[in-house]
């Protein structure tokens, strides 16, 4: 449309907080994608699975050993999640929230339209704890594979660590307590899926796939929102792109697609806030060698908020500079 590639690049610069063009956008989701799919194949071998990479995904996505029989199954797997995240969550963060968190299923009035797991935020005065709402509807499509990494990205340490030490700050303004941007607030929840090794999980190879699958599908949200806006794909072609790369169901794929057709751009912001926080890291352990120490650097990234991609990375830099 008139003035669509003006709008476009003004949607992914307000939804990431950095001024990039959808070209080096669609470049960085290509890398990624390569990036993941060697890991998956890595993660193929590991559980001897003798096909192709494609033939893998068909194994997750129909073998019922990976479908949870009832509800409670499910249950049981993320509490038994939230035990092995717990156990080993003080090695990572010296900051902790006040708030409770609960696990709970999604009501049954909106479970048909929810997403697999999401997350509702506390009160600050902890009268009422955030919860984390797994999704119990269609049983068949809540892989097991699936439980740990979503339980990293919307429990602990992520949206509930996030949202919580922000609104519990009564030192920050409002805007900054509760407030905040895409970029950062699902930057940090896909970031905190990465620290699944000093967190105790993720140790099944299956598990892994899991996490490699969620990674996936924020990289391929580069690659197909970029294709959709910017370089004139189609909806078919840009659903087929997402079911070969990734062992999700046609129905997930589908109704991801038609989201990055309703809403260009903020897909875009998970996997760049992701990189940001990664990079920030790197440079952080780079820079300060043995004495750098990850709970001081997560306390730095979690205690002023959900700040934009520039403010927090001259943040760091100077915290960087004065360690």
């Amino acid at each position: 449309m008139p003035g669509g590639a003006a709008l476009y690049d003004h949607l992914i610069e307000s939804n990431t907080t950095l001024p990039m063009k959808a070209d080096a956008v669609h470049r960085l989701g290509l890398e990624e994608v390569a990036r993941i799919l060697a890991e998956m194949e890595a993660q193929k071998a590991k559980v001897g699975f003798k096909g192709t990479l494609p033939e893998f995904f068909r194994h997750l996505r129909t073998d019922r050993r990976f479908q949870p029989k009832t509800p409670d199954e499910l249950r049981i797997a993320y509490e038994a999640a939230g035990r092995r995240v717990d156990a080993r969550i003080a090695t990572q963060f010296s900051l902790l929230p006040k708030t409770r968190l609960e696990i709970r299923p999604v009501p049954a009035f909106r479970e048909k339209t929810a997403a697999a797991g999401s997350y509702q935020r506390g009160t600050p005065d902890g009268s009422r704890p955030g919860v984390f709402f797994y999704n119990s509807y269609d049983l068949p499509n809540r892989y097991l594979w699936g439980v740990e990494t979503l339980y990293l990205h919307e429990a602990v340490p992520g949206h509930h660590f996030q949202v919580s030490l922000a609104q519990e700050n009564e030192a920050l303004p409002a805007f900054m307590r509760f407030g905040g941007n895409t970029a950062f607030v699902e930057g940090w929840a896909l970031y905190a899926e990465t620290l699944y090794p000093e967190l105790g999980v993720e140790t099944d190879p299956y598990q892994r796939m899991g996490g490699l699958n969620d990674e996936m599908l924020r990289a391929m949200r580069l690659v197909v929102d970029t294709g959709l806006h910017a370089k004139g794909w189609s909806r078919d072609r840009a659903i087929r792109y997402m079911l070969d790369n990734s062992p999700m169901p046609e129905s997930d794929a589908t109704a991801e697609v038609e989201r990055y057709v309703a809403i260009p751009g903020q897909a875009l912001a998970y996997k760049i806030g992701q990189l940001t926080i990664l990079r920030l890291k790197a440079k952080a352990q780079s820079a300060m060698g043995a004495r750098f120490d990850a709970r001081a650097f997560h306390a730095q990234v979690l205690d002023t908020g959900a700040l934009p991609m520039p403010v927090l990375e001259a943040k760091m830099n100077d915290w960087i500079s004065r360690r």
